[in-house]
């Protein structure tokens, strides 16, 4: 069982920045593969950047060149640097597991893009 606990969402402004933490228990963090979706209202799911264990990492295109996933495998911490956010990056957004093949699922955070 890996649990997930985000943090770092909130409101920003357009152009601005925010970074989210994703800590995550288990021995075995290194060898789990960890990622970002999102969920806006009315909208489906979907992934925003994936890192594997061995630090390979996939992007949504909308967001290529502004965010960057990261891991700390002594901190068993995923993490989500966001720049330049616009309105439409306005969504929930969870941290993501995958170990021994099961799908883990954080309890999302909030993050508002808006003036």
């Amino acid at each position: 069982q890996v649990q997930l606990v985000e943090s770092g969402g909130g409101l920003v402004q357009p152009g601005g920045s925010l970074r989210l933490s994703c800590a995550a228990s288990g021995r075995r963090f290194s060898t789990y593969t960890m990622g970002w979706y999102r969920q806006a209202p009315g909208k489906e799911r979907e992934l925003v950047a994936i890192i594997s264990s061995g630090v390979f990492t996939n992007y949504a295109d909308s967001v290529k060149g502004r965010f960057t996933i990261s891991r700390d495998n002594a901190k068993n911490t995923v993490y989500l640097q966001m720049n330049s956010l616009k309105p439409e990056d306005t969504a929930v957004y969870y941290c993501y597991a995958l170990s021994g093949g099961t799908d883990y699922w954080g309890q999302g955070t909030q993050v508002t893009v808006s003036s």
